[in-house]
Formats: structure tokens, sequence, C-alpha cells
């Protein structure tokens, strides 16, 4: 028993898994706190900043954070140490030449960015807050995926918590501020929590990767300048496709999300009550969701290198066990949530958020739980065995019947129509996912 114990795939879902509860627990609690402080309006607008954010990380840091960890992976189980600390270098300086890139735009254009893409003028002040965390969020990043692959996953764990601690407190000690001087606060304030959070999470990253370089590096460290145009063509050959991957994702997720309040508008609700609707779907509902999820979320981050290495290795057997296990307990899981927030929904939207309505997604949201946890976890074992193209499709597949529902149910149905269209989507994603990795154990076991 204590041998398996041993095993980094379950020391690190542990360390990731405690520390990725406690934060939700805390980010939940903070929903709450946004959404009686705020109102449901604010969160809508809140939330309709996300598009740009997902949009930054996945052109800046996404894709080289995986192939960081991928490489250094890889490189560990053979004990170059050197070459994975160079790949970390050579990483870092590409996603921050991006990053700093991709902020001084956000910066600069705000407004048409808010008029022209997020069909809402008032996130254009939010959105130059939230250009100064994204070369703070790059760091971290990058750092991360190093220390993923290296298996000590203490290190994000910690840096995740610092982020979520320091963004909540700040914005709770700024709120009470401002109401103890009777002065009106507004939803920036939770915006400026990102970037304080961001800031936090750096600084422990920095330290951590400081102390590491220290003991890779007992004296100074040796000349790179030969190498690193190699493990720069190394890195850009698998981020690349993977960042222009995600880039697309997250720009059809950023049309699902802008689109929504538009398309409810069409239904015939107002203005406010259309980002009224989105702010408790988004700010309150899937939260609560999703919140199980950081088990899943956990495995899924770990399994990419191990499933890397042992497919690497010819371990043939640990790809097919690593599958099996991993639908299976998923599905366990989805289960029991499932029939939690069919049991607790209601209730739960009324006590945390004192809606009717929250209570009511909650409801209809509880059956993509076994589908979601499949997907992600399988999606992440086929990353690790190079079928990314695969998962990409599937993925796009995906997210354009959720985009179908949008234009098509929504104004027909209001939001019913969007919540019956995350469960079909997330239905046929598990299902490609499920067939493709069952193929693999077949092939395997053959």
């Amino acid at each position: 028993m204590k041998r398996n114990w041993k095993n980094p795939l379950i020391t690190g879902t542990v360390i990731l898994t405690l520390t990725g509860l406690l934060s939700r627990f805390i980010g939940f609690f903070y929903r709450i706190f946004l959404s009686n402080a705020f109102g449901a309006e604010g969160m809508g607008i809140y939330q309709l900043i996300a598009p740009v954010l997902a949009l930054s990380f996945a052109l800046t840091a996404s894709g080289i954070q995986t192939a960081i960890s991928k490489y250094v992976a890889s490189e560990t189980s053979t004990r170059d140490y050197h070459t994975s600390f160079r790949t970390l270098i050579a990483g870092f300086l590409m996603a921050m030449a991006l990053s700093i890139a991709c902020a001084l735009g956000i910066y600069l254009y705000a407004d048409f960015i808010a008029v022209t893409f997020l069909l809402e003028s008032r996130t254009a002040p939010l959105l130059r807050i939230i250009a100064l965390s994204i070369p703070m969020a790059t760091v971290h990043s990058c750092i991360n995926g190093y220390f993923y692959g290296i298996r000590r996953t203490a290190i994000p764990a910690i840096s995740q918590l610092a982020e979520q601690i320091f963004r909540v407190g700040s914005v709770y000690l700024i709120y009470y501020h401002f109401r103890q001087h009777n002065m009106q606060p507004t939803i920036s304030f939770a915006v400026a929590g990102l970037v304080i959070g961001e800031s936090a999470s750096m600084i422990v990253s920095v330290v951590a990767i400081l102390a590491r370089a220290h003991h890779v590096f007992p004296s100074a460290p040796p000349a790179f300048r030969i190498t690193y145009r190699r493990i720069c063509t190394q890195l850009l050959r698998l981020a690349a496709p993977l960042s222009a991957n995600r880039l697309v994702l997250n720009l059809l997720q950023s049309i699902e999300a802008i689109y929504i309040p538009n398309k409810l508008m069409a239904y015939g609700l107002n203005n406010a009550d259309a980002l009224g609707v989105y702010g408790v779907l988004t700010g309150m509902s899937l939260p609560l969701i999703l919140f199980p999820s950081a088990i899943t979320n956990s495995i899924s981050v770990l399994l990419l290198p191990i499933v890397s290495e042992a497919d690497a290795s010819g371990n043939k057997e640990a790809v097919r066990r690593a599958i099996l296990t991993s639908i299976r307990y998923c599905l366990l899981l989805g289960f029991a949530c499932t029939a939690m927030f069919l049991i607790l929904g209601r209730p739960a939207g009324r006590l945390l958020f004192h809606s009717e309505l929250a209570g009511s997604f909650i409801l209809t949201l509880s059956f993509i739980c076994p589908f979601m946890y499949i997907a992600s976890t399988l999606g992440s074992i086929l990353n690790g065995l190079g079928k990314t193209a695969q998962t990409f499709l599937y993925s796009v597949l995906s997210l354009l019947l959720r985009l179908l529902f949008v234009f098509a149910a929504i104004p027909l149905y209001g939001i019913k129509g969007y919540l019956w269209g995350m469960l079909a989507s997330q239905m046929l994603q598990t299902l490609l996912c499920t067939v493709s990795a069952l193929q693999i154990c077949e092939n395997k076991n053959g």
C-alpha cells in the first residue's frame, strides 16, 4: 500500500485535487459574494471579459506550457536536467514576447474590442485592467509547465492557492473599505483582484524556479547558445499547432459567450435582463456544477506527461490501464455528482444565490457531469498519445453544435435552448473521445 502512494499519478493527483478543491471552495463562496455585491447584471458584465482572457492565454502561453511539460517530462526521464531547464527558458522567452504584445494590444484598443467584439461598451475599463495580468499569467504558466513535467505538483498547487487567496482577499478588503466610507463599489474591483492574484501566483512560481535553478546549477550555468535554436524549434513544432487549435476553440467559445446575451434579447429580454440571465448561468450555476471537476482536472494535467512517457517507452499496458481506469472512475464520479445536484440543486440555488433561476439551471446542468468528466480526462490521454488533431476536431464539432443551439434555439426557447445545446454537445464530444480511446485500448491489447 505504501508503494502505491509513491506513484506520481496518485500523489500528484492528491496534491492537485486537495488544492483544487480548496481553491474552488474559496472561489465558490467568492462567487456568492460577487453575485450579492454586484447583482446578476454586474456578474454578466464581469463574465463577458472571460473570452478575451481565454484568447490571450491561448495565444501566449497555453501551447507553450503544454510543450514545456511534455519535453521536460521526456528529458527528466533520462535525467537530462540541464536540457529540461533550457527548455523552460526557451519557452518562457517566446511566451513572454507574445504576452507583452498581447497586453499592449488589449490596453490600447480596449474601447474597440469592447464595442466591436464584446458588444458591450462597459467592458472597456475592465479590459484595460486585465491587460496587466497577461504577462504575469504567462510567467507562472510556463514555470508550472516545467514543474508538471518533473512531477513536482506542489509548486503549481501552491501558486494556484496563492492566486486564489490574494485575489479574493484583496477584493474583500477593497469592497469593505469603500462601503465603510459610503462609496459605491463597482465590478472593476473584482477585475483588479485578478491582477493581484496573478501577481501573487507569479511571485510564488519565480521563487520556486530560482530555488530549482540553484539546485540544478550549483555554480554558474553552462553556456547554452548552441542548443537554444534546436530547443525553440522543437517547442514550436508542438506549441504552434496546439496554440492554433486552442485559439480556434477559444474563438468559438468567445462567439458563444458574446452572443448568448444577444440572442436572449432576440428572445424578448431587455439588455439588463439578458445580462442578468447570463450572469446567473455563468457566474452562479456553472461554478457549482464545475466544482467537483477539480478531481478530473488534476488527473488530466498529470496524465499528459505520464501517458507520453509510457507511450514513448513502449509500455502499452500502462497506456491501456490509464484509459480504462479513467473511464471507470470518471463515470462513478459523474453519476454521483448528477444525483447530488438533482437532489440539492434547487435548494442550493435558493440558499446560496437567493435565486430560483440558479437552482433551475443547476438541476438541468446536472446531467452533463458524467460526460464532461470523461471527455476532459480522455482528451488529455489522447493528447499525451499525440492525437491532438483528433481531440481538436472533437472539440470543434462539439462547439459548433453548441453554437447551432445558441443561434437557432435561444431566440425560440430562451436560455433553455442553450442548456439543451450544452448537454447535446457534451454527449457528442464524450462519445467521440470514448470511441477513440477504446480503439487505442484494443490496439494496445493486441
